[in-house]
């Protein structure tokens, strides 16, 4: 027992002087600062960890910067409230049963507008006709209840081009958007007018000439001209240039002139060429407008007239684009899913677009996976850059498509570039916040794949000069500006020569100052 006690007594005293001398190491340990990792990091580890609580998730997305929106159309991008405002104000007429707008006189059966506000039975039914604001009610599908609404506020967009800008621009501020790329008509009924008159000629280039000497240039410098009216108007509605300026007059807006798709095929071809020319196809023609980036063809789908003179849409971009390789094309495609039509049609439309219709961007994109030989379409679209415009709200209101039956991830797979879009955010009652927070829930994206969806939709935007980036993809900056970190305070002497003459490395490099503001947040896990 004794030798027992002596061996413990051994054992404790020599435990003790280790523990002596370690306490200064403990010491030391304890007061060194953690192993530092990146800012990008520790905010993609809080991003995780609020990933199942939804609150927490908003706050974070809605301050997340989120770079631009590339599909967006104007008069969809205004809430319903909106419009009811404005057609008030111009003394403009509803009808209670069919919830259409009428310009005045207000004869019966129709009421004006402002007795919206004194009856909110109307007043509802108004927004919910106007836009998918409880449209499991109405009687239709998704699919057909969109696309009644743009015939129903037809008349409240007239002369409203300023104020849809200037709504569109203050949203997208307050979701730190800082470009937008907004779809419109940029001609009226002048145009169709002059197609008409002209009637169709299967010779393309007959055609083009015939509305050329028919009056286009001047029908086009005229829409210039509205145009540029337009945002100077959006401008004072902004306060932009005084104190008091709403942050929207730090969004850049440019435009995609948008061709009706469903219309007469001589209609088409004009707003096609109209589209081309404003881009700037050939100034001696027409003056472009600088503002004006890029055509597509809107309408869906799916209708009659868009399916069967589809190829015959597809020959006239392929024809313009031969004469005009510069001007940009952004056009839908694969919006569509089973059942909407026969099956057959379901296999071409996203590859057709890209190989004859020349798109650079495909907007929804959803049927792909129904397309011939799908992962060879997907390999092609990634080997040649071409980006898809992922719009989930939209997709999931019209087509219910949503979660995993979206081919997100496969575009994601294949190394597909994917941003994120909003569509009509005014008629399915969302924002580009509600777009990410749809992605992070439904589609398990995480920060650095939203904060990739950001990039790539500025470098896929069509805004001059040349990208910061000298791989798209991996985000390596240029040479120029390679010595430091993207989106530094103060750029060196040659990077900032570099951002001087190029738009959209500019454009880059601010949404990389955001990144960094936002991503030195003091990040915290609950």
């Amino acid at each position: 027992m004794r030798r027992g006690s002596r061996s413990l007594t051994t054992v404790v005293a020599r435990l003790a002087i280790v523990a002596a001398l370690l306490t200064p190491m403990a010491t030391i340990a304890a007061n060194r600062p953690a192993v530092s990792q990146s800012d990008e990091a520790r905010t993609e580890r809080y991003f995780q960890s609020i990933r199942k609580n939804p609150n927490r998730l908003l706050a974070f997305l809605r301050e997340m910067p989120k770079g631009g929106d590339l599909h967006i159309h104007l008069t969809g991008s205004v809430y319903a409230e909106s419009y009811i405002q404005w057609a008030s104000e111009e003394g403009e007429c509803v009808y209670p049963k069919t919830l259409s707008f009428s310009a005045p006189p207000c004869n019966a059966p129709a009421v004006p507008v402002t007795n919206a506000f004194a009856d909110t039975e109307l007043y509802g039914n108004i927004v919910d006709a106007i836009s998918m604001r409880n449209w499991e009610h109405s009687g239709q599908s998704g699919h057909d209840h969109f696309f009644a609404v743009f015939g129903r506020y037809v008349q409240a967009t007239n002369g409203t081009t300023d104020k849809a800008l200037a709504e569109t621009a203050a949203r997208a501020a307050s979701q730190h958007e800082i470009y937008q790329e907004l779809m419109l008509p940029p001609t009226g009924k002048d145009l169709e007018t002059l197609a008409e008159s002209v009637g169709w000629d299967d010779d393309f280039g007959r055609l083009q000439q015939k509305l050329l000497a028919g009056g286009l240039p001047q029908i086009l410098a005229g829409a210039s001209q509205e145009l540029n009216a337009a945002e100077v108007s959006r401008d004072k509605l902004l306060q932009c240039g005084v104190p008091a300026a709403d942050l929207g007059c730090q969004v850049i807006q440019r435009y995609i002139s948008q061709v009706s798709r469903g219309k007469p095929k001589e209609v088409v071809f004009a707003q096609i060429l109209t589209g081309f020319l404003l881009a700037g196809a050939d100034p001696k023609l027409v003056a472009p407008n600088p503002h004006v980036v890029a055509l597509n063809l809107v309408m869906a789908e799916d209708w009659y007239v868009p399916m069967r003179d589809f190829a015959l849409h597809m020959r006239m971009l392929n024809y313009f684009h031969e004469r005009y390789p510069h001007v940009h094309i952004a056009l839908h495609a694969g919006e569509l899913v089973e059942g909407l039509v026969p099956p057959k049609d379901l296999q071409f439309h996203v590859r057709d677009s890209i190989e004859t219709g020349h798109a650079e961007r495909i907007g929804h994109g959803v049927d792909v996976m129904n397309e011939s030989r799908p992962f060879e379409l997907l390999q092609e679209m990634a080997d040649r850059n071409v980006m898809v415009e992922i719009c989930l709200t939209s997709n999931d209101v019209i087509l219910g498509v949503h979660g995993p039956q979206h081919p997100l991830s496969e575009y994601l797979r294949a190394g597909v570039p994917v941003a994120l879009a909003t569509d009509d955010e005014g008629v399915s009652r969302s924002d580009m916040t509600h777009e990410y927070l749809k992605g992070a829930e439904e589609q398990n994206l995480s920060y650095v794949q939203l904060k990739k969806m950001a990039r790539t939709s500025l470098e896929h935007a069509f805004i001059g000069g040349a990208s910061l980036w000298r791989d798209g993809k991996a985000f390596s900056v240029v040479k120029e500006c390679g010595s430091e970190r993207a989106g530094a305070t103060q750029p060196s002497t040659s990077c900032q020569k570099f951002l001087d003459g190029s738009d959209k490395a500019r454009l880059q490099w601010k949404l990389e100052t955001e990144f960094r503001q936002f991503e030195a947040n003091d990040w915290t896990a609950p």
